[in-house]
């Protein structure tokens, strides 16, 4: 896929979302319909959210097979992310140190941390099947995809 393409791809993301996000109603209504739309538009693997609480990650809304349910900080991509307080991209996890295997299916990630008030209160999780899926389009993109979701 060519960057015009996947900007393309993005623009309508952005464009769906702005439709669908309401602040109106609780947060897992909004998250589920952003897992919902990611999953249509990037046909990824699977994508969800992490939430946290104390030092882990819980399992929060997504899309796709089942998923591991706690993830302590600092450990995994996801755990890292939020530790490191920075968005992710990880071409093949095999090679991630301390990777956790959710799914044998999975080979690539990104994982975009979500913040309200400078605070980590979830990740964005997406992983493909295929190696090298994610640049730094997606992570610009997905970046501000997140900023939506800090008033939730």
């Amino acid at each position: 896929m060519t960057p015009s393409e996947k900007n393309k791809i993005y623009e309508n993301i952005h464009l769906q979302w702005s439709g669908l996000i309401d602040v109106n109603v609780p947060w897992y209504s909004n998250l589920s319909n952003a897992a919902a739309l990611l999953m249509k538009e990037l046909n990824p693997w699977w994508v969800g959210f992490y939430l946290t609480r104390e030092n882990y990650l819980y399992l929060g809304p997504f899309q796709g097979p089942t998923a591991c349910t706690l993830i302590q900080k600092g450990r995994g991509v996801c755990g890292t992310a939020w530790n490191n307080n920075q968005t992710i991209i990880v071409p093949d996890v095999h090679k991630f140190p301390g990777h956790i295997a959710c799914s044998e299916v999975s080979n690539s990630e990104i994982v975009v941390p979500i913040k309200k008030n400078n605070e980590i209160w979830g990740v964005l999780d997406i992983d493909s099947a295929d190696f090298n899926t994610f640049d730094e389009i997606d992570a610009r993109e997905l970046e501000k995809f997140c900023a939506t979701l800090s008033n939730l």
